[in-house]
């Protein structure tokens, strides 16, 4: 999904308590840049070589496996085809296994010129806010130096007096595409060159946390001046179906990194920020924790024992809730005595005033609860003593 689109290219990530191995792979960028490289030794050399070894923007050096490696025509007409296959390790990205294509051409006369394009399977911008020109190719600026510079350091003296011509594709890269969140940040038709450092680590948090901050930049640059933050799929379903007059743009899934999704919000002038919950990320957020995932902090049972106290809670169950493991269990004791939507409109105040205390600004703040279905149970407007009701 790492840098900021490395965003579009990750899948969610699930449960982060299943196994998980902690081999590192290399990113789509990394891959184009061998392939381009092995491409133009091939021009230059008259062979592709079945291995190539690749400078990456980290400054490592990595040998890669080159498949289906040919040269075509003669002369100024001649080409080189290079294929790399994407290993990204253990990490679950949708573009695990794509063939990371480059094709090479000389432009005659066109000295110390390397132009790069994108072709099939490589996707195309048309939304501001990527930092990529509108029209031309989801290929991000690291990774276009990262090809550039190898695509030089392999030409040598070719460069002298003619240019290259470098096209990356992606066979099936559309397919990938749909596993991923590129069209909603706009980029249509395939999937994204990505990496600044040339390696995927697993499961990595700051891919994710630059795919909230880059989604919301998408927004704004779309004119939007609303984003709803929500902590998942369901919580997102459930925030579209309240507000379905917003655009998809203004969706963003914050996962846990609240303070980023915050600070993105303010940066960018949001005038309204909607937050999409149920009640353990919700309980969080009234902590006022900057990242909410259960390895960083647990439930603050306080928090939870207060609120429920606050609705009338019997003192017996309110001191249970105190020693409870989760939120879960305050949330369907209470229901059972009819108290869910007074219980979720406090904890949706606490977490409103504790939102704004750590991130304050201009920005109207409301809350969404939905319940462990995706059902709505409330929603509470910042400085608003009783909730609207449910359209």
């Amino acid at each position: 999904m790492s840098e900021p689109a490395a965003t579009a290219a990750k899948l969610r990530k699930g449960d982060g308590r299943r196994s998980r191995g902690n081999r590192s792979g290399f990113t789509t960028g990394a891959c184009s840049a061998a392939a381009a490289r092995a491409a133009t030794l091939g021009l230059v050399s008259g062979e592709v070589p079945q291995s190539v070894l690749c400078c990456l923007p980290n400054g490592q050096q990595v040998s890669f496996t080159v498949i289906n490696g040919r040269v075509d025509g003669e002369g100024d007409s001649r080409s080189a085809h290079a294929v790399i296959v994407k290993d990204a390790g253990d990490d679950p990205d949708a573009t695990n296994g794509a063939h990371l294509t480059a094709d090479v051409r000389i432009l005659p006369g066109r000295a110390g010129e390397i132009v790069l394009k994108g072709g099939p399977g490589v996707g195309t911008v048309t939304k501001l806010g990527l930092g990529l020109e509108v029209g031309g190719p989801a290929i991000n600026p690291v990774p276009r130096r990262n090809i550039g510079d190898n695509v030089a350091a392999a030409a040598a003296e070719l460069l002298d007096h003619d240019g290259l011509e470098v096209t990356i594709s992606v066979p099936g890269g559309d397919e990938m595409a749909k596993k991923t969140l590129n069209s909603r940040l706009g980029i249509l038709g395939g999937i994204s060159i990505l990496g600044t450092t040339g390696i995927v680590r697993p499961y990595s948090t700051a891919a994710f946390r630059a795919s909230v901050v880059q989604a919301i930049d998408v927004a704004a640059r779309q004119g939007q001046k609303s984003v709803v933050l929500t902590t998942g799929g369901r919580s997102e379903k459930f925030a579209m179906r309240q507000l379905p007059e917003l655009d998809e743009s203004c969706f963003v899934q914050m996962g846990d990194f609240v303070k980023a999704a915050f600070v993105a919000a303010i940066k960018n002038k949001m005038d309204y920020v909607h937050i999409g919950a149920m009640v353990g990320k919700l309980t969080k957020m009234g902590q006022g924790l900057a990242v909410t995932h259960a390895w960083k902090a647990q439930i603050d049972r306080e928090l939870l024992a207060e609120a429920a106290r606050e609705v009338g809670a019997p003192p017996e169950l309110v001191e249970e809730i105190r020693s409870a493991e989760t939120a879960r269990f305050a949330a369907e004791h209470l229901a059972t005595l009819g108290l869910t939507v007074d219980f979720h409109r406090a904890l949706a105040k606490k977490a409103i005033r504790s939102l704004k205390s750590c991130y304050p600004g201009s920005y109207h703040l409301c809350v969404h609860v939905c319940d462990f279905d995706g059902n709505f149970i409330v929603r509470v407007e910042e400085e608003c003593d009783e909730p609207q009701k449910n359209s």
